[in-house]
């Protein structure tokens, strides 16, 4: 892959990262700074209570794929950016556009999830 295109990936990738950051950071801000105090009955209590484990779900994904990203860039920073981590044949361009992070092509992909259904 030549050094403009891991350019472009390494921006998206970094774009990503940062707006990730800045969800957290607005979680904190908004979402997660109710106090139990502060609603009128049991109900908005539960409400509430619903609506921040949704959050912390959510905030755990989006730490799940920081991790990504940030293999991703050690990826790019090594050479191996956009090779299939299976049959190190490139990854499509258009599956990385889509998912800057993926480490397989769609055929090895696909292959996994089959795997995955077969021993679920």
């Amino acid at each position: 892959m030549d050094a403009k295109t891991l350019t472009k990936y390494r921006k998206l990738l970094l774009e990503e990262r940062q707006r990730i950051l800045n969800n957290s950071k607005n979680a904190l801000k908004n979402e997660l700074a109710m106090s139990p105090d502060d609603l009128a009955d049991e109900t908005d209590l539960a409400a509430s209570e619903i609506n921040q484990n949704l959050v912390f779900k959510l905030r755990d994904r989006e730490r799940q794929l920081l991790s990504k990203i940030d293999e991703a860039l050690g990826r790019i920073d090594e050479g191996s950016f956009g090779t299939c981590a299976e049959c190190e044949e490139p990854i499509e361009t258009r599956r990385l556009e889509a998912r800057p992070v993926s480490t397989l092509c769609i055929a090895c992909k696909e292959k996994e999830e089959h795997r995955e259904k077969i021993y679920a």
